[in-house]
């Protein structure tokens, strides 16, 4: 299985953010990519008072990403967009998964959401706006067992652990728009320890650079083997970087150190 994941700029005009994020699809494919992975709020990153209608999983945005991986014939994790919520105040924060057909495979809605203040540098609320999700979700990607998440569940290794151990995940997907001052610290750490722990491949695809209003992103996406082994990161700016996943790599590793087998919680 090649894996890409596809590293965005996205800002305030979801039409161009739907654009660019097709010429880093068709960069994957081309790349010999058998799934690609797109950042979170893919759709749009902006002011909240410019956010565009949220939309069903059937709306524009879905009817857009299911066309791609028809086209191209990829199996496509459309990072996440606004999808209508349960009230007139909050959406969800949804990433859609779709066969190489277009069909819908998943779809999961953001269980954790990034309520930080830090007094001086950094003030964000997304439960304010947004809903939590409930439900963990794995999804079977031509044997793949692929474990799905967003951005801020990153630090919360439990959801991770049942991917990994109730749903059988072998590849765990983060689509992510990871702040820059946390993002140095954190983000390839907690990758590679979700990997380890979980004996797992993981797969990040960040949104990078700046955004408005005055928010940077990190980037730096990127493939991490089971082992903790950083496979391919992609530098600063937009780009796609493509990785192969070694299954029997994977077996060995749970084989030769069975620490899933020999948890006692």
């Amino acid at each position: 299985m090649r894996v890409a994941v596809c590293q965005l700029n996205a800002r305030d005009d979801r039409k161009a953010n739907l654009a660019a994020a097709e010429v880093l699809l068709e960069r994957a494919a081309a790349g010999g990519a058998d799934l690609a992975v797109l950042p979170e709020y893919v759709d749009y990153l902006g002011p909240a008072d410019r956010l565009p209608e949220p939309e069903p999983v059937d709306g524009e945005v879905g009817s857009f990403f299911a066309g791609v991986a028809r086209r191209l014939g990829i199996w496509l994790v459309a990072g996440s967009f606004h999808e209508v919520g349960p009230d007139p105040e909050r959406t969800w924060n949804t990433s859609l998964v779709f066969d190489r057909s277009g069909s819908l495979a998943a779809s999961y809605r953001k269980i954790h959401l990034y309520d930080v203040e830090i007094p001086g540098r950094v003030s964000y609320r997304e439960s304010a706006s947004v809903a939590p999700g409930a439900q963990p979700v794995v999804v079977d990607v031509e044997g793949l067992r692929v474990g799905l998440s967003i951005c801020y569940d990153l630090r919360f290794p439990e959801l991770y652990r049942a991917l990994a151990t109730d749903g059988g995940a072998q590849l765990l997907v983060v689509p992510a728009a990871f702040m820059m001052h946390t993002g140095r610290d954190h983000w390839e750490v907690l990758l590679r320890a979700r990997a380890i722990e979980n004996q797992c491949f993981v797969a990040a695809a960040g949104q990078t650079g700046d955004h408005e209003p005055g928010r940077t992103c990190f980037g730096r996406s990127m493939v991490v083997d089971p082992w903790g082994t950083v496979l391919t990161q992609l530098p600063d700016g937009p780009g796609v970087s493509v990785a192969d996943l070694d299954l029997d790599r994977l077996a060995a590793i749970r084989a030769e150190l069975p620490s899933l087998a020999n948890r006692r919680l």
